[in-house]
């Protein structure tokens, strides 16, 4: 397991029993370096959407927790939020959520001449995404083909 799993993983067994108490959902963890600093977040969501207040109140117990542990040896900042518009879908968890939901999808190399698609997500299996685009036809995409898969955005 590498460092950045590590902390993932301790991360996430601590906030689940968390998530429980408040009625969360734990959506990810990720451990990152951006612009040369290191995030570590956590991504929360309940019911009717994630408040700020509900982001303070788990940031607050997760950071006094990391205090005491103390075993992430980088420095690092520190962020709860909820999932947001534009988030990819990785996990089973995700895509179980936004089932019938409209999703951009990302493609490495073209399919039809094309490597851009807006759809519905019907269905998922751990080796494909089956979408419905806009004239009703059902695409089926080989999940290692997707650069990216995401909530669409609704303007």
């Amino acid at each position: 397991m590498t460092k950045k799993e590590t902390y993932e993983k301790k991360t996430e067994d601590y906030l689940l029993p968390l998530m429980e108490e408040y009625h969360f959902e734990l959506v990810d963890v990720e451990y990152v370096k951006e612009a040369g600093n290191w995030y570590l977040r956590a991504y929360i969501d309940k019911e009717g959407g994630i408040t700020v207040d509900d982001c303070e109140v788990v940031s607050r117990r997760l950071g006094e927790w990391l205090d005491e542990k103390d075993f992430i040896e980088d420095s690092y900042i520190l962020e709860v939020s909820s999932p947001g518009l534009g988030r990819p879908l990785k996990k089973d968890k995700d895509f179980d959520r936004s089932i019938g939901e409209d999703v951009d999808i990302k493609l490495y190399k073209p399919m039809n001449k094309q490597k851009d698609y807006t759809g519905t997500l019907k269905a998922y299996d751990k080796n494909t995404v089956t979408v419905t685009v806009e004239d009703g036809t059902e695409l089926v995409f080989n999940r290692p083909e997707i650069a990216l898969i995401r909530l669409a955005f609704d303007f």
